[in-house]
C-alpha cells in the first residue's frame, strides 16, 4: 500500500498525518505545540514524522503545508511570518537530511484549495477559486485542474489585494486590504472601534470580542453586528466579482471559521456579486458554496500534492 506522510504547519500547532494513498481518513494523526523551551519547530516536526511513520517503511513522499511566502521549486520557506527564524529556511534540505524520500512543500492556503478540488466540494471542476475567510484572508486558485502559484509560488494572495485605499492597516504592513476590512480580526476591531465612538451594542463590555462573537450578536438581531457581517460580507463579494473577472471559475469555495456565519455573510456577499459583475455571463452555472474539509483541508491538500509531486 502506497503510504504519504503530511504535515499542516501553523503558529500554535503543527499536525502530522499519515495517509494512503487516494484515502482522505488518516491512518495516523498526531499534534503538537509549535513552539517549545527545549525544542525548535522543526525538531518538533520531525519528531511527530517519526512517531507517524509506518512499521513496513513504505512511505512515498513527505508534503509540507506552511503559512508564508513559500518558494516550492526550491523547497523554501521566503517567511513564515507567524514563525520566527523562519525566513529564507531550507526546509526541504533540513528534512532531506533526516528523510530520504521526495519532500514538497507549499502554501497552507493553495494546499487548502487543492484539497478541496481534489477530494471535498470543488470535485468535478477544472477552474476553482477558494478563499478561506478566518483570522486572515487566503485562498487558491485552480485552473485548467493546475494550481495556480506563480512564478516564484507567490501566486493567489487574494485576502491582500486592495478594496479601501488608506484603509486599516493589514497584517502584511500595508493598508486597506480586504484582510483587513473582512477578516475575523477584522470583523470584532469594526465593532470594537465603534462602541469606542459610541455606538451601542450587546458586545459592550464583554472582554475579547471575536468575529463569532458579532455573528452570534447579529444573530440575535443586533444592529451594530448586523452592520459589521454585511459591511464584511459585502467587501468579500466586492472582491470576488474582481476574482470572477480574472478568473471565470465555475465555482467558488468559502472556508474558514468566518464562513460558518452563512446567510450573515453569505447573503451580502452575494449581493455584492451581483453589483459588480460587468455581465451576468460570469455568473451563469456558477456555484458559490462552503467547504467541506473543515480543519483538514491543508492536511487534505498536502496529499494531493504528495500523490501528484511523486506519482506519474
Amino acid at each position: 500500500m502506497d503510504n504519504y506522510i503530511v504535515a499542516d504547519i501553523g503558529g500554535t500547532q503543527i499536525r502530522v498525518a499519515l495517509f494512503s494513498r487516494g484515502k482522505i481518513d488518516p491512518l495516523k494523526v498526531r499534534k503538537i505545540r509549535t513552539r517549545d523551551k527545549d525544542q525548535t519547530p522543526l525538531e518538533r516536526l520531525i519528531s511527530l514524522i517519526n512517531e507517524v511513520w509506518p512499521e513496513k517503511d513504505d512511505v512515498r513522499a513527505i508534503c509540507v503545508a506552511v503559512p508564508g511566502f513559500i518558494d516550492a521549486e526550491n523547497g523554501i520557506i521566503i517567511d513564515a511570518n507567524n514563525i520566527p527564524g523562519w525566513v529564507n529556511y531550507p526546509i526541504r534540505q533540513l528534512l532531506a537530511e533526516h528523510f530520504s524520500i521526495p519532500i514538497l512543500i507549499g502554501n497552507d492556503a493553495n494546499l487548502a484549495a487543492l484539497g478541496e478540488w481534489r477530494y471535498g466540494a470543488g470535485q468535478g471542476h477544472h477552474h476553482v477559486l477558494y478563499l478561506t475567510i478566518s483570522t486572515g484572508i487566503g485562498g487558491g486558485m485552480i485552473i485548467n485542474d493546475q494550481l495556480l502559484i506563480g512564478s516564484r509560488g507567490l501566486a493567489a494572495e487574494f485576502g491582500h489585494i486592495t478594496v479601501i485605499p488608506e484603509g486599516p492597516s493589514c497584517s502584511c504592513g500595508q493598508r486597506g486590504h480586504l484582510e483587513a476590512v473582512a477578516s475575523g480580526t477584522a470583523i470584532a476591531r469594526w465593532v470594537q472601534e465603534k462602541m469606542a465612538l459610541g455606538f451601542r451594542s450587546s458586545l459592550e463590555g464583554k472582554p475579547g470580542i471575536s468575529a463569532k462573537d458579532v455573528a452570534e450578536a447579529a444573530r440575535q438581531g443586533d444592529e451594530l453586528a448586523l452592520r459589521a457581517m454585511n459591511r464584511a460580507g459585502t467587501y468579500i463579494g466586492y472582491a470576488i466579482a474582481d476574482f470572477l473577472h480574472l478568473f471565470n471559475p465555475s465555482i467558488v469555495i468559502l472556508g474558514g471559521g468566518v464562513s460558518t456565519a452563512g446567510p450573515l455573510l453569505i447573503d451580502p456577499l452575494r449581493t455584492a456579486v451581483m453589483e459588480r459583475i460587468m455581465d451576468r455571463a460570469y455568473i451563469k452555472d456558477l456555484t458559490i458554496t462552503a467547504a467541506r474539509l473543515g480543519d483538514n483541508a491543508g492536511l487534505v491538500g498536502a496529499l494531493a500534492l504528495a500523490e501528484s509531486g511523486v506519482d506519474p
